[in-house]
């Protein structure tokens, strides 16, 4: 049997925020309770699973075209889709062993297509997650 894989949350560093943020808690923060319950069963279940046989469902996905290399968390509720955008490291000794990095959310009404602000900055949030990989666990 697989070992469960860590679950982390990108915090930004002090060089980029001064206030360190967290930009997928801050979205976790910004859901109603239910929503974020769902969103965090999901992420329990991949890490037990783990990811590589977690079979989604529909609630995790791959991400393609610009969003390529994240995976997604996709919940319903109050009339709208929520989406926590994850990162997958497979050989993070530095991160405790295989993790699940949360990064940035986003919430859309249903049958919309996502705003391509958003997508721009969970890339840059990535790009500096890359550069200096600081998480909370």
């Amino acid at each position: 049997m697989n070992e469960p894989w860590n679950l982390h949350f990108f915090q930004r560093h002090p060089d980029d925020d001064r206030h360190r943020s967290v930009p997928a808690r801050d979205f976790l923060d910004g859901l109603s309770d239910k929503v974020v319950a769902e969103i965090l069963a999901v992420l329990d279940a991949v890490s037990e699973a783990p990811p590589p046989a977690f079979s989604g469902g529909g609630k995790w996905e791959a991400m393609h075209g610009e969003m390529a290399g994240f995976y997604e968390v996709r919940v319903r509720g109050a009339g709208m889709n929520h989406r926590l955008f994850c990162l997958l490291e497979r050989h993070a000794d530095d991160l405790g062993g295989p993790s699940i990095v949360a990064i940035d959310g986003l919430t859309k009404p249903k049958r919309s297509a996502a705003d391509s602000r958003d997508y721009r900055r969970a890339i840059r949030l990535r790009a500096e997650f890359v550069l200096r990989r600081t998480v909370l666990p």
